[in-house]
């Protein structure tokens, strides 16, 4: 009797150990702290383990498992599953999405934002450059047009730009250059203590970056209108790990992507919805830019930088002028809702 029992024992621990064994755990590098930013991300983890029973897991880490500006290298070694990273910080390694990074190409809102991103990253260039970095695009983080906080006086004309050290990565910092301010390229995490040091007057963020890393706490006014673009944001896959995934946890997955999305979208609508009552609370003046200097600013900044990105990307065997075509339309067809 005992050795029967002793040898149901072994089956028993065993079958738990082969349980464990088949479930699916991926480690997810994201930064900073949760936020709207990262609230499909949070959204996909929760989605993915209910459609699967908790067999498939997602272990969101901010910050512990890289630093912002590597996720996407420690996702071509491996290191993690997942990672969501921003295409300012390493345009050289993702210079087919920077295209959605643009000076004022004219995105009214995030469905606008969400449309343009999917349609790029499903465009062949995307997948086979991601593909370099064992990297599969899974879905965009969609953030409103970006606008700027600031100490002192407000900056109401293209020449109080010229000399403003502002905190404006890829295309962004570009526009800034053309009129004249001195843009910088210090990550999100490190944009609080770049102003509060001096080292920039001025941080181009959207909404939920100005508050998650605390510059709107720092700043006199923000800018309601200037609207210039906004960054690229990606999340995305090891190729080997996704590959690796049985059919059941791959369609819990992929079918979760647009869910994911949705809710993003609606919470961050909410934080919209309350911006003015945070600027009152805080002590923040709203300024509006004239709409003189907007278009002044649209001149010296958007034509120029889309021609100089055609061609960079056409030079280096890209379809630059196909990639612009495609978010051109594909917005188009947004605004009019075809």
């Amino acid at each position: 009797m005992t050795k029967f029992l002793s040898g149901a024992a072994v089956c028993a621990i065993s079958f738990a150990f082969a349980s464990q064994a088949a479930a699916t755990e991926w480690n997810v590098s994201v930064w900073g702290k949760r936020r709207a930013f990262t609230e499909h991300v949070e959204k996909l983890a929760e989605l993915v383990s209910e459609k699967t029973g908790g067999e498939f897991t997602m272990n969101v880490s901010y910050g512990g498992l890289s630093k912002n500006r590597e996720n996407l290298d420690g996702i071509s070694i491996g290191a993690f599953e997942m990672a969501q990273f921003c295409a300012g910080y390493h345009a050289d390694k993702n210079r087919v999405v920077t295209v959605l990074e643009l000076p004022f190409l004219g995105v009214e809102n995030l469905e606008q934002e969400r449309a343009v991103s999917k349609a790029v990253y499903s465009h062949p260039a995307a997948a086979e450059e991601m593909a370099q970095w064992n990297a599969k695009l899974l879905m965009t983080s969609p953030m409103p047009q970006y606008n700027i906080v600031g100490t002192g006086d407000p900056r109401m004309t293209l020449e109080d730009f010229k000399g403003m050290r502002v905190r404006a990565t890829g295309g962004l910092g570009r526009a800034f250059e053309a009129v004249g301010a001195v843009p910088t390229s210090v990550t999100a995490t490190e944009a609080y203590q770049a102003m509060e040091s001096g080292v920039v007057d001025t941080v181009a963020f959207a909404q939920h970056a100005h508050l998650s890393f605390g510059t709107i706490n720092q700043a006199d006014w923000w800018t309601a209108n200037l609207n210039p673009g906004t960054v690229n944001c990606p999340v995305v896959v090891n190729i080997d790990a996704y590959e690796s995934l049985s059919d059941k946890e791959r369609e819990a997955l992929d079918s979760s992507v647009e869910e994911s999305l949705d809710h993003y979208l609606a919470n961050y609508g909410e934080l919209l919805k309350k911006w003015d009552s945070v600027l009152e609370e805080k002590g923040v003046k709203k300024v509006e830019i004239a709409p003189e200097v907007i278009e002044e600013f649209r001149a010296a900044a958007a034509a120029p930088a889309r021609d100089a990105w055609i061609a960079d990307m056409e030079a280096q065997g890209l379809p630059g002028q196909e990639l612009y075509d495609l978010v051109v339309k594909t917005l188009a067809d947004a605004k009019s809702g075809s």
